[in-house]
């Protein structure tokens, strides 16, 4: 289930991609499959060491080739272990809403892409985030560990990237079906029956992907989606 659209971020098997905050690895696999070169990066090791185990899997199983590849990077977001330059493509997905210093995340994302090169950010969007705020205490933090520690406007989040040096060039809106999810877990627990029913709703479609329920998240994303994504260009000159 990919957030970001590879085809906006303009991936190509030419590219080598950082998967910041990259969790069990989805946007690494997907940039994989692709045939882009990947770095997969995260503070948590069990998590990378599942993308160790997941990525094996897929070459026996010829998902990938071996022209593709996925290394793995145990770093901090406001401290890179990369040099100037390092990649022409960035994912960094339901990242920044963790990160109290955030402008200095995106400073160092901004200094590891290539002049030419173009990052992709998702974070929550606003009113879906918002209310799940409201409805429960404990969602955000420091009542929850690690939890989000803020909510962005769209105006907001673009202006942080200018500010950082990039150029916002397009934007959408996705998961809209799961904005009601949350929404229920929040306002009656993950216990709630209801909830459990929603979920294993959520867990057909994603095995599943049928066409009609794709067509109806789409309709429905603009309004209800609950990942803002906003992709973005580094100047080949400062600007």
């Amino acid at each position: 289930m990919l957030t970001v659209d590879y085809d906006k971020l303009r991936l190509t098997s030419q590219d080598v991609l950082l998967d910041l905050g990259c969790g069990f690895g989805r946007h690494a696999y997907g940039a994989a499959v692709r045939g882009a070169k990947v770095v997969a990066s995260d503070l948590s090791l069990p998590e990378l060491i599942d993308i160790r185990s997941t990525t094996a899997a897929m070459h026996l199983s010829g998902e990938l080739t071996c022209d593709n590849s996925v290394e793995l990077a145990a770093s901090d977001a406001c401290q890179l272990p990369f040099s100037d330059s390092s990649f022409s493509r960035i994912v960094a997905s339901e990242v920044l809403e963790h990160i109290p210093q955030d402008d200095q995340a995106l400073q160092e994302l901004v200094r590891v892409l290539r002049p030419g090169g173009m990052l992709a950010v998702t974070v929550p969007a606003w009113l879906p985030e918002k209310l799940c705020w409201m409805l429960d205490e404990n969602y955000s933090a420091p009542q929850a560990e690690g939890g989000h520690v803020r909510i962005y406007t769209q105006s907001e989040l673009e202006q942080k990237l200018k500010t950082a040096g990039l150029v916002p060039v397009a934007s959408h809106r996705a998961h809209a079906l799961h904005s009601p999810y949350w929404w229920l877990r929040c306002g009656l627990g993950e216990n709630n029956r209801l909830c459990k029913s929603y979920h294993r709703f959520l867990c057909w479609d994603i095995e599943n992907n049928p066409n009609f329920v794709k067509i109806i998240e789409r309709l429905l994303n603009p309004a209800l989606g609950k990942s803002l994504v906003v992709y973005a260009h580094k100047p080949e000159a400062a600007i």
